[in-house]
């Protein structure tokens, strides 16, 4: 009976990291590349799935306006953005940065419209995260 109850709690324990790791995106090791996800994610105009990416706290300019704000506001002006500018094609074309910090400049083709988009990331524990996003028409 005992070893049913360690067996149980360790698969509880690995369950529950599990389920964590998928809330939080992890980049550890390897060859990973942080900015894959984030271009899927901005490619299909997923303010939602994008924001898992995001600091609590980042700053978010479009149109040369810019906001210091929350991870729940970036998310709100981006689906805002999206709706307004639906995305066709989003593709890296630099990235740049050390294992701290990198940054990555894109161009969007949404609504008829050319964009670039900079983003930055930053490692914070095990993952990188946006501090800071910036999409402007070109």
């Amino acid at each position: 009976m005992k070893r049913f109850l360690v067996i149980a709690a360790v698969s509880a324990l690995l369950f529950s990291a599990a389920a964590a790791a998928q809330n939080r995106p992890a980049t550890n090791g390897g060859n990973y590349d942080v900015f894959n996800p984030i271009t899927k994610y901005i490619r299909l105009g997923d303010a939602e799935k994008l924001s898992a990416w995001f600091s609590d706290n980042l700053e978010i300019t479009v149109f040369s306006v810019t906001n210091d704000t929350s991870k729940n506001q970036a998310k709100q002006i981006l689906k805002s953005f999206f709706d307004s500018y639906a995305p066709r094609a989003f593709n890296i074309e630099h990235t740049a940065g050390r294992d701290a910090s990198k940054y990555a400049l894109g161009a969007l083709k949404a609504g008829g419209e050319t964009f670039q988009v900079t983003i930055f990331v930053s490692r914070q524990g095990t993952s990188y995260l946006i501090q800071q996003i910036k999409i402007e028409k070109r």
